[in-house]
Order: C-alpha cells, then sequence, then structure tokens
C-alpha cells in the first residue's frame, strides 16, 4: 500500500443507535437520510469513500447522493456490516473489538450469523 496516499474515507450510513452498537474502526457515522455534506465539503472530490450499511441499500442510495455532489471515487461495501461480520472482519463498539451487530430489525438480521447478532438493542 502507498502509504503517501490517503486512506479511504469510511463512512457508515446506519442509525447513530445501530453505529453505537458496532461499527468498522475508522468508520464515520452520517446519517443516510439527511447527510451533512457541508461537512464533507473539505475532503477532496478524488477522495476514495467507501460506504456502507447493514447489507447495501441505505449505503447505495447515500453513494448516489454524493456522486451527485461531485464525489468521483464512491465506493458501495459489498453485502454491507452484516457480510462484514459474518466473514469474520473486525468489527468495534468504541475502541474495544466486539462481534455483535445491531440486527437492523427482526426480518433483515436473519441475513446476520446468529453469533454476531446483538440481541438487546
Amino acid at each position: 500500500m502507498d502509504s503517501a496516499k490517503p486512506r479511504p474515507l469510511l463512512l457508515d450510513a446506519r442509525s447513530q443507535t445501530e453505529y453505537g452498537v458496532s461499527h468498522i474502526k475508522t468508520a464515520v457515522c452520517i446519517d443516510h437520510l439527511t447527510p451533512d455534506l457541508a461537512a464533507l465539503s473539505t475532503v477532496s472530490k478524488d477522495r476514495q469513500i467507501v460506504i456502507y450499511c447493514a447489507v447495501g441499500y441505505r449505503s447505495a442510495k447515500l453513494a448516489q447522493q454524493l456522486e451527485q455532489a461531485g464525489m468521483k471515487c464512491i465506493y458501495n461495501l459489498s453485502g454491507g456490516i452484516f457480510q462484514w461480520a459474518n466473514e469474520g472482519r473486525l468489527i468495534f463498539k468504541d475502541e474495544h473489538q466486539t462481534q455483535l451487530v445491531h440486527p437492523y430489525n427482526a426480518i433483515w438480521g436473519k441475513l446476520l450469523k446468529a453469533t454476531n447478532h446483538a440481541q438487546e438493542w
């Protein structure tokens, strides 16, 4: 990896409640319904941005909004945080590693392995 090249900006397009249960380590929570695009005004239009949500729907919608705002290098994390966690990749609550993920709701939560399913949310 080229150390001079900035890491992609990682945006979590889930709710604050979902983000609070767990998230990918360097992710920044952003409201997918009413994103604060002004907060991203200092980000280079050429900076790589990776967006994720639970399974990919909300992040895809946000990616469209960012593209319309002029961002050029936007990626939607395939499978969202559910797939990320199901594959055993690292997720965090605050600064501590966890394996639990907010299931979004009872139906979508079925896509999440039982061992990753946060019970109290």
